[in-house]
């Protein structure tokens, strides 16, 4: 029997860059910090071969961005009673938070003007 409880759980599906993928069930109050830690404790036996040292390195991908820390899945407005899909990677830092996605469009001395004859 389903409960009012397990309608509202977030379901994730984590990929790994392997191709592997493995199911999770989380609080929409968790943040992308303590998915790392869940996952991480609860390594899935099929998993092995990417096994990783320390929790602190599992990094989310949604939507083609990195999660950040502190953000939960409720501020991502993730439907919850159905599955989503996020990539999880292992990676030592983040790139900084970039509201505008403008990082890496600063002046430079190239030009990409095109003259056509």
């Amino acid at each position: 029997m389903t409960t009012q409880k397990d309608l509202d759980m977030v379901h994730l599906r984590l990929i790994l860059v392997s191709g592997k993928t493995q199911d999770f069930t989380f609080s929409p109050n968790d943040s992308a910090t303590d998915i790392a830690k869940h996952v991480f404790d609860n390594w899935p036996a099929g998993w092995e071969e990417e096994t990783v040292s320390s929790p602190s390195i599992l990094r989310l991908i949604f939507q083609g961005r990195f999660l950040h820390g502190n953000v939960t899945l409720g501020a991502l407005k993730l439907p919850p009673g159905r599955t989503t899909v996020m990539h999880l990677v292992a990676r030592e830092t983040l790139p900084e938070p970039n509201s505008h996605g403008q990082r890496n469009r600063e002046k430079t001395t190239e030009s990409n003007c095109c003259l056509l004859l």
